[in-house]
């Protein structure tokens, strides 16, 4: 009787410090820093991207994912309390705002729809996080990389499309554009409260397009 007291004694200790060590991300700001790799000493036209950073705020069920590069921001705002999306593009002078439907959503995505991630035993240390490799496969045939760490659990996924269904947070990942690999790693997390109004909407200033009329531009 003793050792089963003892032993289910253990048990618990054991899954409340897994519990405690465990983070539930609900709120906060995350920022990556992106390289890129076209693999050749020639400018590319994907080298815009290389240095640029993506910062993603959270606060409950709504993000705003702000990457910023040399040509300019582009902002993707998500609600999920009224399951509307809409994308933000400042580029000089040339701004504008785009509502999209869970559908246009869906389908702007559609090549990270379906994500088959394989879990590895590997592992490796990122902004002092214990991390986990997993290999994604996308429809496509075409793979990547990711590491993540278990100890940050995003409530929300929806701002990682690609990555939403990995059981951690990504502090690692590639990303295909076009021919060449894009690389996000995080550089700072913030775990300080973030304004409401980071999520709201400019009332001016933007042209306002369509998911079907932003296609052309």
């Amino acid at each position: 009787m003793k050792r089963f007291f003892y032993a289910a004694t253990a048990l618990l200790l054991g899954w409340n410090t897994s519990a405690i060590a465990q983070k539930k991300l609900s709120e906060g700001t995350i920022a990556y820093d992106i390289v890129i790799n076209t693999s050749s000493n020639k400018p590319q036209a994907a080298d815009f991207l290389d240095g640029a950073t993506s910062t993603v705020y959270l606060k409950g069920n709504k993000s705003r994912t702000e990457m910023v590069s040399s040509l300019g921001t582009q902002s993707t705002i998500i609600d999920g309390s009224k399951n509307t999306i809409t994308i933000l593009k400042e580029y000089g002078d040339q701004k504008y705002l785009i509502n999209y439907t869970p559908a246009n959503w869906k389908e702007a995505n559609q090549k990270s729809e379906k994500v088959d991630f394989t879990y590895t035993d590997e592992t490796k240390t990122v902004l002092g996080y214990n991390c986990k490799k997993a290999i994604g496969k996308l429809a496509d045939g075409t793979s990547f990389t990711v590491w993540y760490a278990t100890d940050l659990v995003p409530d929300n996924k929806d701002f990682q499309y690609l990555n939403r269904t990995l059981p951690g947070l990504a502090m690692e990942y590639e990303s295909n554009v076009g021919n060449f690999k894009v690389t996000y790693t995080v550089a700072k997390i913030n775990l300080s409260p973030v304004p409401a109004a980071k999520f709201d909407l400019p009332k001016s200033g933007f042209r306002v397009l369509s998911y079907e009329e932003s296609k052309g531009q």
